[in-house]
């Protein structure tokens, strides 16, 4: 017998209202999936977008996508982002390309943490994930 993952997204409101995350992702069988940190390079290895907050944010985003590609998952099997930014001051940006990844019914839960510096001082961004598929 194959069980399909059950997930269950909440947040409860006995916790502040979360803006485009879930408080809360119960993702239960199934297999889990860990994607590291992935950063503005392409498949080159060549930085895109230097400078640029939104064109990093959407190569980090391709780059996951791939990422989940190769594991046979799919960002309905998201169930846990965690963004590194330079400077947080660009996060409208980095939500709005990541609601055209996510499913914003059911945002996966979340952290962001502001850094002084990633691997290189060129990168401004660098989001891991985890997801939870058949």
């Amino acid at each position: 017998m194959h069980n399909e993952p059950v997930r269950r997204f909440l947040s409860p409101e006995t916790l502040p209202a979360p803006f485009g995350y879930s408080h809360v992702v119960e993702a239960r069988p199934g297999r889990v999936i860990y994607v590291s940190g992935q950063v503005p390079l392409d498949r080159d290895g060549q930085l895109v977008g230097p400078g640029d907050l939104e064109a990093q944010t959407r190569q980090v985003f391709e780059n996951l996508q791939a990422a989940l590609d190769a594991a046979g998952s799919s960002w309905a099997d998201v169930v846990k982002l965690n963004y590194f930014l330079v400077d947080v001051s660009g996060l409208a940006a980095v939500r709005t390309i990541r609601d055209e990844y996510v499913d914003t019914a059911h945002p996966p839960a979340s952290t962001l943490i502001e850094v002084s510096r990633l691997f290189r001082d060129d990168v401004l961004i660098e989001i891991d994930a985890v997801a939870v598929a058949e």
